[in-house]
């Protein structure tokens, strides 16, 4: 993993400097002077200098403590010493498109089995300048942050005034955006890690979250001066993170290991239902086959007696409960049938299509208690998309009928 390069700090603050941090900030008091406008006894207006104490909000005032208690890091490069940084990394620098995060979705993807594609307009892939670009912005609102912690905790009050307290907050929030941004930009990189590194004992949803949290941390050690794309960074970060997750799990499972729960076990109902469904449809066609009770005809019954295997199937059935045990007739090919009855393949096709409607109409039509054969599709249809089992093709249930022997 790229190592960081992170600004040297000044010697590691002392406990009670700690201690100090710790307690609630107290803004220096600042007033400013505000023109107020004011009208004389002839209706002329006048100008009046009103001084109004400046105070921020207690919201503001949390998020500074909080600032104030750490030291903040960053990485650092030389651009952010020359003269006029500020606006040659803001102002000077090309506009960087922003991502479109409404496809983001992967709890309910994973919930639903169907992923959303990310469309051409909402996906965004920055250059290796582009990213260069928003991590120097990143990075200098960090180090101006720094900067100005130096200047309060220097201060022989120890406290901010309004005016450097309004710039931290200032330079805060340019930052949190920017890595905003970055972060989202790069969404899809985590949803692909996670979907490479799926572990069944750990759950999808908390796989993202850790992923997420991973590409922040990567976000803020990146230096982008290196030369590297960012995603090369970040795609082994997060796959550190995916292993460490599972190794604390692995850990955590045995120290508490726990007995066997069935309830904890995942259902196979819609399996077995299928199973089931597979073979009664099996057993069913095969007696509709051989007592002919779909109106084949003579040519329609070979084809399909030949093409899956029925009849020998049957014999073989009755073979062996006489003990006669002999392996089954295999299905023969469009072309084997053909060449039986004198016909081209293609021609075999058509007859067993043909055919195998026939069975299919009174296969469906027998499970529903004989109704009209349309009403029967319908019902059959229906009845399986309640139950929540897709019903298998009838070629599957003409091979199978061989196999239930």
């Amino acid at each position: 993993m790229q190592p960081t390069n992170l600004m040297p700090m000044s010697a590691a603050p002392s406990p009670l400097d700690q201690v100090r941090r710790r307690i609630k900030v107290e803004i220096s008091e600042a007033t400013a002077e505000v023109k107020v406008p004011s009208k004389t006894a002839k209706g002329a207006s006048k100008g009046v200098i009103s001084k109004t104490k400046m105070r921020l909000s207690p919201e503001d005032e949390r998020l500074l403590s909080s600032l104030l208690e750490t030291e903040q890091d960053f990485i650092d490069s030389p651009a952010f010493y020359e003269d006029d940084a500020e606006k040659k990394i803001y102002d000077e620098a090309p506009e960087i498109p922003k991502p479109d995060t409404s496809w983001y979705h992967p709890v309910m993807d994973d919930l639903s089995g169907r992923t959303r594609t990310i469309k051409t307009a909402q996906q965004v892939i920055l250059t290796g300048a582009q990213e260069k670009v928003l991590f120097h912005q990143f990075n200098y609102a960090r180090f101006r942050i720094w900067q100005l912690q130096k200047v309060v905790w220097e201060s022989p009050t120890r406290k901010p005034d309004i005016t450097t307290a309004q710039q931290i907050l200032r330079w805060y929030r340019k930052a949190d955006l920017i890595r905003t941004q970055i972060a989202n930009t790069n969404l899809a990189l985590v949803l692909a890690m996670a979907k490479r590194t799926r572990m069944s004992e750990v759950d999808f949803a908390d796989l993202v979250s850790e992923g997420n949290m991973a590409l922040l941390r990567a976000v803020d050690k990146f230096d982008a001066g290196r030369g590297y794309k960012f995603s090369t960074y970040a795609c082994r970060a997060i796959l550190k993170a995916f292993s460490r997750q599972g190794m604390k799990l692995s850990k955590y499972r045995q120290r508490f290991p726990t007995d066997f729960d069935p309830k904890l076990e995942k259902s196979n109902f819609l399996e077995t239902k299928r199973a089931s469904f597979e073979k009664d449809a099996a057993e069913e066609v095969r007696r509709i086959v051989l007592n002919n009770r779909a109106d084949l005809t003579d040519v329609e019954r070979t084809v399909i007696e030949h093409r899956f295997g029925i009849r020998a199937g049957e014999e073989v059935r009755i073979a062996r409960a006489a003990e006669k045990a002999e392996e089954p007739e295999k299905p023969m090919t469009l072309e084997q049938v053909g060449q039986i009855i004198g016909v081209t393949k293609e021609r075999v096709r058509q007859i067993q299509n043909k055919a195998m409607e026939k069975i299919r109409l009174e296969l469906e039509a027998n499970f529903l208690g004989n109704r009209d054969a349309k009403e029967a599709v319908a019902a059959a249809q229906a009845q399986a998309a309640a139950e929540g089992v897709p019903q298998p093709s009838l070629e599957q249930i003409l091979r199978m009928s061989n196999m239930t022997n």
